[in-house]
């Protein structure tokens, strides 16, 4: 079965750091950029980080720029984002997706509607 299952979210106090996981499966893995996007209520999803196939080429929003980190393990089929000095306004539901698309094209924000594949979400709350 091809799907996106992410997990590893929760609440958090501003200041701190949770990793959110997204296992995949029934495809190849490693042939696929692979990006994190989110959605709070009310608001519009975006696109938060990106990386290739290879995990080498890594990129970020400037509003996570320095604080999240993107990385993937091709023997688990696993992506992962690294979330450090959580700010209140990280607080969203965070979904990983597929791209099909096998290139970055710099100084463009990336079209999330493109991903054709897309998980359940996790729910990242970031609060005191």
């Amino acid at each position: 079965q091809v799907q996106l299952v992410e997990s590893g979210g929760g609440s958090v106090q501003p200041g701190g750091s949770l990793r959110i996981s997204c296992e995949a499966s029934g495809f190849t893995f490693s042939n696929y950029y692979m990006a994190w996007v989110r959605q709070a209520p009310g608001k519009e999803r975006e696109w938060v980080s990106s990386i290739n196939g290879r995990g080498i080429n890594k990129y970020y929003s400037d509003s996570v720029t320095g604080r999240f980190t993107i990385s993937r393990d091709k023997a688990r089929n696993t992506m992962y984002l690294q979330m450090n000095n959580l700010k209140a306004e990280d607080t969203s539901r965070y979904f990983c997706a597929r791209d099909p698309r096998g290139y970055w094209v710099y100084g463009l924000a990336p079209d999330t509607s493109r991903y054709d594949l897309w998980g359940q979400g996790t729910q990242v709350t970031v609060s005191s």
